[in-house]
Parts: C-alpha cells; structure tokens; sequence
C-alpha cells in the first residue's frame, strides 16, 4: 500500500507512559510490544517526507468533576493526569520529530482539538494510524477520520491492546465500515 508523503500523516494514537510502561496505571505488554514498530513507521515517514502526528490522552485532575454521565476516571481510574509522568509520550518517541502533538481529552483524536483543520491546512487526505490502545483510542480517532472523508488506514502490527481479541475487532470493525488495514511490511511512503 503506497501513501504520497504530499498528502499522508502518519498518526501515533497515545503511545504514553501510563499505558506503555509496566509502571502506568493502565499498562498494557502489548502497547510497550508497540512501541517499536510505531517508531519504525515515524521513521520511515519522516524520511520520506511525510507529516507525522502525535495525541496524547490528557485529563486535567477536575475533568469529570461535573461528568453527568461520561467519567473515564470511573471507567479506568484516574490515568494520564496533566502534568504527570504518565501523560508524557514514552522516551522512544520525540514530540520535537512531530508536525503537530495532539492533546485530547476523550477516546477521540478529533474531538474539540485542532486535529481536522490542521490536516485540512496542510491538504491532507490519508492517515496512516498507529497506536494504542486498539479498540479505544486508536477506533475512535480511525473512525471520526473516516467520518470526516479522510481515509484511516490501521497498521495491524503497530497498534497496542489489552487483549488479543480487542484488536481483532477493531480493525475487523475498522476495514468493514470505515477505513482499511495494512501491516507495516505493506506501508511504503512514496
């Protein structure tokens, strides 16, 4: 699968502490099994010239303090408080090699950030996204892109998960209603 650099973002979905290292809250082995596979994609983007994209999952300590219904903290437990350890991206990754970093407050990438009308200004049209975790962070962000006729491609061999399952279904769910799946073996920018 071929991806024009002019018009590509490879997009990294919360590949953070509190969810790569043992020591996060909401570690899982399978996002830390990720992290080199997404490095290999931001460095094989960034080579060919391609726009690379970070998010992270930020929650301001008093988020969900008025929460009628939508509380991540009651779902999972207080994770990747701003201005915590657990909020930084892990060391393998240099926000300073990203076009743009991305913080989001929910499962989606897209909502209320600067995500869509920074792709739209730079004529992107093809997100090649990796990331975790599966069938949370990395679904939501694929699925709102395709919502917004951009066309998400997951990369299979490079998205976090808690259990193998999880993964199946989201790029199961992904390929059959919105986007497409490749591996990296598959992803060639040029």
């Amino acid at each position: 699968m071929q991806f024009d650099p002019a018009d590509t973002a490879l997009v990294v979905v919360d590949m953070q502490n509190g969810f790569c290292h043992p020591e996060g809250s909401l570690y899982a082995p399978d996002s830390e099994a990720a992290i080199d596979p997404v490095t290999d994609l931001v460095e094989r983007a960034g080579e060919a010239g391609a726009a690379v994209v970070l998010t992270r999952d930020v929650h301001p300590p008093e988020q969900f303090e008025d929460a009628h219904y939508y509380d991540e903290f009651d779902r999972w437990g207080e994770h990747v408080v701003e201005g915590s350890w657990e909020a930084d991206l892990v060391d393998e990754l240099d926000p300073e090699a990203a076009e743009l970093v991305v913080e989001k407050h929910t499962y989606d990438a897209f909502y209320e950030t600067q995500l869509d009308g920074w792709l739209d200004a730079h004529g992107i049209d093809d997100l090649v996204i990796c990331g975790t975790l599966a069938n949370v962070c990395v679904l939501h962000t694929a699925s709102s892109a395709g919502l917004r006729d951009y066309r998400p491609v997951l990369v299979e061999d490079a998205v976090g998960f808690i259990e193998p399952d999880h993964r199946e279904y989201a790029l199961d769910h992904a390929d059959w209603l919105f986007g497409e799946v490749t591996d990296r073996a598959a992803t060639a920018f040029e």
